[in-house]
């Protein structure tokens, strides 16, 4: 048996943060991870970039079934904090977009990183192993093909159920309920849409073409890019909308963000009559993508100048652009999914310290908890802060 003072359970990055944390306090850390190596999800993450934190990082970014739970770990271990680690290692990196932070080189800098961090602290991996059972008494006691271990204090940082080729399961979820625990449904976050029918054959015969949009379901809107692909949608823009939609709910797309569409066709009328609907919005947007759109709304006026298309037509026709109903017939799911949304209840978690209520010495951080952040570097910033809170107590 091998006896140590916090097991960790997940070599990802909330997993690796609190090991850093507690390590460097003079704890004994062990991290179990079941894959062959740890942080497999900050390697793919940003396109092998890593989006490692946001520099607009604040609780509104964050979706939980207890919207405050997220404010005391943020506010203790900023954006800033994390940059400033960066930035000691001499990683170089750079802002893509609306405050999002990447890695110039590669993801493999952020591993390697935290690699070094964990070995100033002292702190013991174990990859390839897989837990069997844990127990309780006076102490923690995990079992696994690797041996057992005990410690006075577990740590639960396996994430959630997104992209399971990568080794996502839900065993952070059976742990929590075995200890008592309650789940907030679990469902893909960050994911794109897929449609049937006649969207499918037209988002299949766009796929690749991209265009800035405005999206909004029910009362929530983003404006990034969209992209059009064999299955439906996808892009920034999709993925953010994808973690508030309800399944049976329509989408509407504004194709011609911050525009009134009606009134650019009327002023296009006068200034340009002799031109055709689909010349003046090729200027703006795809010529694919006004091409089907011309099928799907004004085929009857297609070849018409817009000096003889009617003022009505016109305003039909802007009401579509700005208002594009479509039904998504469901997402990807948890295959292509960032994140999971929902996990354990944070109503049975400490804020501060994310300490079990239900059991001493259990603590829960990272994706397997509800806490989700929106895409753009918030939810590794949500692991870096809720790994150094839990490590800070451990």
């Amino acid at each position: 048996m091998t006896k140590t003072d916090v097991i960790i359970i997940g070599g990802g990055a909330a997993g690796l943060f609190c090991a850093i944390t507690a390590g460097s306090r003079g704890r004994r850390v062990v991290v179990l991870e079941s894959s062959n190596k740890i942080g497999k999800k900050i390697l793919m993450s940003g396109g092998g970039r890593c989006n490692f934190t946001n520099l607009h990082c604040e609780p509104s970014r964050f979706i939980s079934n207890n919207p405050r739970f997220c404010i005391s770990a943020l506010s203790r271990y900023t954006q800033w904090d994390f940059i400033a680690l960066v930035e000691k290692h001499g990683i170089p990196y750079h802002e893509k977009t609306l405050g999002q932070l990447f890695c110039d080189n590669s993801s493999k800098d952020i591993v390697a990183m935290l690699l070094d961090e964990c070995e100033s602290a002292g702190v013991r991996i174990q990859t390839h192993c897989n837990i069997e059972s844990i127990g309780t008494n006076d102490h923690f006691t995990v079992f696994s093909d690797k041996g057992v271990f005990a410690s006075e204090s577990l740590v639960v940082a396996s994430g959630g159920l997104s992209i399971p080729k990568m080794g996502a399961s839900g065993f952070g979820y059976q742990v929590a309920r075995q200890f008592g625990h309650s789940i907030a449904e679990t469902r893909a976050g960050l994911v794109p849409f897929t449609f049937s029918g006649a969207t499918h054959e037209m988002t299949g015969r766009l796929s690749g073409v991209s265009t800035s949009a405005t999206v909004t379901a029910g009362r929530i809107t983003f404006t990034e890019d969209i992209l059009f692909t064999h299955r439906g949608l996808s892009g920034p823009a999709i993925l953010q909308l994808s973690s508030y939609w309800t399944p049976g709910e329509e989408i509407y797309i504004d194709v011609l963000p911050g525009q009134d569409a009606n009134a650019l066709l009327l002023a296009a009328k006068k200034s340009q009559p002799k031109s055709l609907l689909r010349t003046i919005l090729a200027t703006t947007l795809p010529r694919a993508l006004v091409g089907e759109l011309q099928t799907l709304w004004w085929n009857d006026v297609a070849e018409k100048p817009l000096a003889a298309i009617s003022d009505e037509d016109l305003a039909r026709i802007g009401h579509k652009l700005n208002r594009w109903p479509l039904k998504p017939s469901g997402t990807e799911g948890y295959r292509t999914a960032e994140v999971t949304l929902g996990g354990v209840d944070t109503t049975e978690l400490s804020s501060k310290t994310l300490e079990s209520s239900r059991q001493p010495g259990l603590y829960f951080i990272g994706e397997v908890v509800d806490v989700t952040g929106h895409l753009g570097g918030f939810n590794f910033q949500w692991a870096w802060s809720s790994g150094w809170a839990a490590g800070q107590v451990v």
